[in-house]
């Protein structure tokens, strides 16, 4: 015998047989099973719509908000696309706005040039006009002192004054513009 057998039998004397851990009493199945099913029963009745309302009311709340969340992305996107269109633009019109400054720019410089040239022409002109004054005047009085001096030669080579005798004076002349005629057509020349 074992010795588990040997303490039993000295403990109580008998040989029963013990009930089994394992073995359920009939009486506390039923009466178990009927709990179960009336704490189901109630939490079912009770707590399983509130549950489930909690449930659809947080799902609602994550769906509304990944729409909420998509709109918002998808306003982003669009104010995203308007400040990249208003910047394109931007940067349009800036160039835009160097190319008119340059054009501008181009014609203030060519307006001047071409006031500069008038007024280089005006004063060349009037230059011009000054010096063939100048040049005529300087002209006729050499003519004069010219026709004194022969005068004064002839006068000396006849040996008379000839100053007031019309005849000579009408020969200086003739010879003077014979002089004039003679300068102007060599001067033609060159």
């Amino acid at each position: 015998m074992s010795y588990l057998a040997a303490g039993i039998m000295a403990a109580g004397g008998s040989t029963e047989e013990m009930p089994s851990v394992l073995a359920v009493p009939i009486d506390e199945l039923v009466i178990g099973t009927i709990a179960f099913f009336v704490v189901f029963g109630v939490l079912a009745k009770v707590a399983l719509p509130n549950i489930k309302k909690t449930l659809a009311a947080r799902t609602e709340a994550i769906e509304g908000g990944i729409r909420k969340a998509e709109e918002a992305q998808a306003e982003a996107q669009k104010a995203l696309e308007e400040y990249r269109a208003a910047l394109a633009s931007a940067r349009e019109e800036a160039a835009a706005i160097r190319t008119q400054a340059q054009a501008d720019r181009a014609a203030i410089v060519e307006e001047a040039r071409s006031e500069a040239r008038a007024a280089a022409a005006a004063v060349t002109a009037q230059a011009e006009a000054q010096l063939a004054l100048e040049r005529s005047q300087a002209q006729a009085q050499l003519t004069r002192q010219v026709g004194d001096v022969a005068m004064v030669l002839a006068g000396k080579i006849v040996g008379q004054s000839l100053t007031d005798d019309a005849r000579v004076s009408a020969t200086v002349d003739a010879f003077l513009a014979d002089l004039e005629s003679q300068a102007g057509s060599t001067g033609a020349m060159s």
